[in-house]
């Protein structure tokens, strides 16, 4: 049996374990209904969106993207799909090269893409993600509708179906609108109703933008003619498919309706679609795909509906649920509902080909490139939800660029394959004073390849992976570097911790707390791997792991790393050496302990990010605390904020953070499933008699 098939049936169909806090069987759609999201106001921060995981559509209140201009300072109206990348015309030739500057590291010079030439900012910024079509309610004669117009809005997000339904008034006039997305492929289809389109007062927009490539959340530019096409290719009497290229970014949508419309431009790019006939209700069908032919499909919007409710039913009917109602903590609610919203989130935007940026298909961050110290943020809870198929379907990327990460390790004069930051699909690492000579990405597929293999020990999976992790220890054991006087290995110079804190000292920085920590584990499990395939383990490899320099402490605290201490705030990465990671010859608890302590009574919150405040519990959790990892996670901080909608708000131009609805996910299925050894019941949730926590489906981390 194939791999992936073989992974996708057992973690969609695997036994339910439940907790031992409960053995009734819990009402999945019960739990998941009481955290529906009902909005009676436009709020700018709190759109909602439809999707499948690579394919999203964001609308505000009116179900669709009637009001763009009122979200744009929130979160913009976007719609977004995973093939979703442009890039200009390199017209200068630039290469990677063109950005390097030499460091030195050691008894050589390596060549880091941190340099500021006129090439820097084309390759940084492309390729870039970018909007699709924007759609949304237009009046009759391309007017468009005011808020004034607008009352009486409702609007409910189901999520158990993935179904957004609105209501409102528009001039007094009843609206009615339902919007959800195809789970396979990129259709959205609505059901629309009002008398105003049968009296010929109301249609639907349909708008194409030119991509942005301003560093900024909004992906797409709306007010750029020129440089880019618009056109009809095909007309009916109701269906039509437009095309619209930018450059060699090239696709088509696709329009049906139920009824007899009319379809024609208003202005460049925009398209105005009017319905000719005395019908209140029609349904609306918008297709996407960079194939032409994939579009001649013949389906309608109640086969749309069906494949995703089903769709819907069996995503929340396998894999992991918590039930958090019968507990008299008052936090439990609030708790259930993140854990709810966070899986929707997550399935709507993070089941892609590739590892999702920050902000998945919602709209842009970092020019719409993913970060892969971040993967393991956005994807690790769906093996421990039962749901590992979607984190296996991205480890295909990992192959695909291995030959572009091994020749960048090669330029480095390094063996192996060196994984990059920030990269679009091609994997070419973009410049950056920071993202280049950041390492803890490194061993992120050994412990993705280590979570698959659990749920399926095959042989298959072994040779899946074998050659991948191979690759990526050679390079984490060429990187380090043995200190002869202190008879240990050591991490840089140059280096930049996980915290990204020490970036203007990267020349001095040494021995980061998290990575020795990491790099000590990886190597192990590479060697298990080799034992596994009947291989001999890597004598150098183990030596390594067992010689790595000892976790830097200052004033009886772990700290971020050993050469420049940083105040408190920022990624508290010294916490992930036992918390993320299990623990090691190395760990002192007591010392550990007081390290948490510490974060907790003196961080600067301010300075955090949305993964914080989980990992900030993953740490307390595994040192029996679970007062603290509560504290963590529902700390009343801007960074922490969990808006309407379930995203998590970090600021004005990052105003939702998928790492953080991860983060949340993995903790979460920690504290009641617990890691390998862990023999308590719930360990992350207090024995106070104010919790009772029933879960199925989880899975121990470990």
């Amino acid at each position: 049996m194939n791999i992936k098939r073989l992974i996708i049936i057992t973690s969609l169909f695997a036994c339910c374990c439940a907790g031992m806090a409960g053995s009734n069987k819990i009402d999945r759609k019960a739990l998941v209904m009481r955290h529906n999201v009902m909005q009676t106001q436009i709020d700018k921060y709190s759109p909602l969106s439809v999707g499948n995981g690579r394919f999203c559509y964001t609308a505000d209140i009116t179900g669709m993207q009637t009001f763009p201009e009122l979200y744009r300072e929130g979160i913009p109206l976007s719609t977004m799909s995973e093939w979703g990348w442009h890039s200009f015309p390199n017209t200068e030739n630039y290469q990677l090269s063109d950005v390097f500057k030499y460091v030195d590291a050691y008894d050589r010079k390596v060549p880091y893409p941190i340099g500021s030439s006129p090439g820097h900012e084309y390759l940084r910024a492309n390729p870039h993600q970018t909007g699709l079509a924007l759609i949304g309610l237009l009046k009759a004669e391309g007017k468009t509708l005011s808020e004034d117009e607008l009352s009486e809005p409702r609007q409910q997000l189901n999520v158990w179906e993935g179904t957004l339904e609105s209501r409102f008034k528009l001039s007094g006039s009843p609206v009615e609108i339902t919007t959800l997305c195809h789970p396979d492929k990129d259709e959205l289809a609505y059901r629309l109703q009002s008398p105003l389109f049968s009296e010929k007062k109301l249609g639907v927009r349909i708008c194409f933008p030119f991509p942005s490539v301003a560093f900024g959340k909004e992906p797409a530019v709306w007010d750029v003619e020129d440089g880019h096409r618009s056109w009809i290719i095909r007309s009916g009497e109701n269906d039509w498919v437009i095309k619209h290229q930018t450059d060699d970014f090239v696709y088509c949508c696709r329009i049906r309706t139920s009824v007899k419309a009319a379809l024609r431009e208003t202005s460049r790019h925009s398209y105005f679609l009017e319905l000719l006939s005395d019908k209140d209700e029609f349904t609306l069908l918008v297709d996407f795909s960079t194939d032409e032919n994939m579009l001649d499909t013949s389906d309608d919007y109640a086969s749309a509906v069906r494949a995703n409710k089903q769709a819907w039913e069996t995503f929340w009917m396998s894999g992991g649920v918590v039930d958090l109602s019968e507990s008299k903590d008052h936090r439990w609610k609030e708790l259930e509902r993140r854990i709810v919203l966070s899986q929707y989130l997550t399935a709507i935007q993070s089941r892609q080909q590739y590892p999702p940026q920050e902000t998945g298909l919602t709209c842009n961050s970092w020019y719409g490139k993913f970060h892969l110290e971040m993967h393991w943020w956005h994807s690790v809870h769906f093996a421990l939800w039962g749901r590992s198929a979607y984190l296996s379907n991205t480890l295909d990327w990992y192959d695909d660029i291995l030959e572009v990460a091994k020749s960048y390790a090669a330029t480095q004069g390094y063996k192996g394959v060196r994984w990059p930051k920030m990269i679009g699909p091609g994997g070419v690492e973009a410049p950056s004073g920071v993202g280049p000579l950041l390492v803890w990405q490194q061993p992120h597929p050994i412990f993705y390849a280590e979570l698959l293999y659990r749920e399926n020990p095959t042989e298959e999976t072994l040779n899946r992976f074998g050659s991948l992790i191979d690759a990526t220890a050679e390079f984490m054991y060429d990187y380090a570097h043995w200190d002869a006087s202190r008879k240990c290995y050591v991490l840089g110079p140059p280096i930049i911790s996980a915290r990204e804190g020490n970036s203007g000292t990267f020349r001095e920085n040494i021995n980061p707390a998290f990575e020795l920590a990491y790099w000590s584990w990886g190597l192990k499990k590479a060697n298990d791997w080799r034992e596994r395939m009947g291989r001999k383990r890597n004598a150098d490899w183990d030596r390594m792991a067992d010689q790595m320099a000892p976790w830097p402490v200052v004033n009886g605290i772990y700290v971020e790393a050993e050469s420049v201490l940083e105040k408190d705030g920022g990624h508290p990465t010294q916490l992930a050496a036992y918390g993320f990671l299990p623990a090691s010859a190395y760990l002192d608890k007591e010392v550990m302990r007081k390290t948490l302590r510490h974060v907790l009574d003196n961080w600067d919150w301010t300075e955090t990010w949305g993964w914080d405040y989980p990992l900030i519990a993953m740490t307390a959790i595994r040192l029996n605390e679970p007062e603290w990892a509560l504290e963590a996670l529902l700390k009343n901080v801007q960074k922490n904020t969990y808006l309407p909608n379930g995203h998590n708000f970090q600021n004005e131009g990052l105003p939702l953070y998928l790492p953080g609805n991860g983060g949340l996910l993995t903790v979460v299925a920690m504290m009641c499933a617990g890691w390998d050894g862990c023999q308590e019941e719930n360990p992350g949730f207090p024995k106070n008699g104010q919790w009772n926590v029933r879960w199925e489906g989880l899975k121990p981390t470990f």
